[in-house]
């Protein structure tokens, strides 16, 4: 369970009112610099007792009893938002004034492990990245050509050095992952990617 400050939960109790979940957790995470989900949000909220006027929990067979009927919206009833243009969450204090970058925002030649595991760059604005083991290749040998991978000798992702790379066709990567010749041993890697064209040479010829 998250712990708020006294702070937060009164920004949530001034600002909750006629915001969705969603909403405010945009706004509370822009002040606070927070990466809080709108479930987390929703939770304080009904833990603080605290209302949008929006949202409610209503139980099964509840609604029959007339729980919950005040947050309900009602026929001819005007949207809290209508007549607005575009969405401004929060007073003027929380809004990100023309040239101002988010609380998140990484500067170019930043370099983080994405979710695959890979070593990333960010070469461009707004939200350009690229492998860095990608960009070293290109950098000393050019351009990857078509049909081309990258493989890490010693199977470590993260050692992004030239000597731990290796330039091989797709159709013989797809036979040294089929036969296991890719080890963390970099000089066993070498002799598989060896082992995998003398299998493609011979299946060839047997082919022909």
């Amino acid at each position: 369970m998250r712990k708020y400050t006294e702070e937060q939960i009164q920004y949530i109790a001034a600002n909750i009112a006629g915001r969705s979940h969603k909403e405010m957790a945009a706004m509370f995470n822009e002040h606070f610099g927070t990466d809080y989900p709108a479930s987390a949000i929703m939770s304080a909220s009904f833990r603080n007792g605290l209302k949008n006027g929006r949202d409610c929990r209503i139980l099964a067979g509840e609604l029959a009893e007339g729980k919950g009927k005040e947050f309900r919206f009602k026929k001819g009833q005007v949207s809290w938002n209508k007549g607005t243009k575009g969405l401004a969450i929060g007073g003027k204090e929380t809004q990100f004034s023309k040239g101002n970058k988010p609380w998140n925002y990484k500067p170019v030649g930043t370099e983080l492990v994405n979710t695959d595991g890979y070593v990333v760059i960010k070469i461009a604005d707004p939200n350009k990245w690229k492998a860095k083991h990608i960009i070293i290749w290109e950098e000393a040998n050019g351009p990857i050509p078509a049909g081309h991978v990258l493989i890490f000798l010693d199977g470590n992702q993260l050692n992004v050095v030239l000597d731990n790379l290796l330039l091989i066709p797709r159709r013989k990567l797809a036979v040294m992952n089929k036969r296991r010749l890719i080890s963390n041993d970099a000089g066993l890697t070498r002799i598989g990617a060896t082992v995998a064209e003398l299998i493609m040479k011979t299946t060839e010829r047997k082919r022909k």
